[in-house]
């Protein structure tokens, strides 16, 4: 991988990093209700069943074993990420920028 461009600035930034100029002002409270979150997070509460395919499951089994997680994690962290904002999906979004193009033309 090849180094990134850096502004000045970054590489002071960059520099100050590395020579420990930075310090933590995480604070007991933050530290808490960051813990508490990520535990949230991670709580499996309920379950669900669902019906795929075959190809799909597969698939996703597949790229489990490449992540080196079990696929029902996997699956987890993808609706996770979906519901939370991290995930879009690229095919809805062309559809709506295609319907938003025939309007503009009309």
């Amino acid at each position: 991988m090849s180094d990134p461009k850096l502004s000045k600035e970054e590489k002071q930034i960059l520099k100050d990093f590395e020579a420990g100029a930075f310090k933590s002002i995480l604070t007991p409270k933050r530290k808490k209700m960051l813990q508490d979150a990520a535990e949230e997070t991670f709580k499996k509460d309920k379950r669900i069943n669902i019906r795929i395919s075959s190809r799909d499951l597969e698939s996703l089994q597949r790229r489990a074993l490449e992540e080196g997680i079990p696929y029902q994690t996997l699956v987890s962290s993808v609706l996770h990420k979906y519901v939370s904002g991290g995930l879009h999906d690229i095919m809805a979004n062309k559809a709506l920028n295609t319907d938003a193009k025939k309007h503009r033309a009309d």
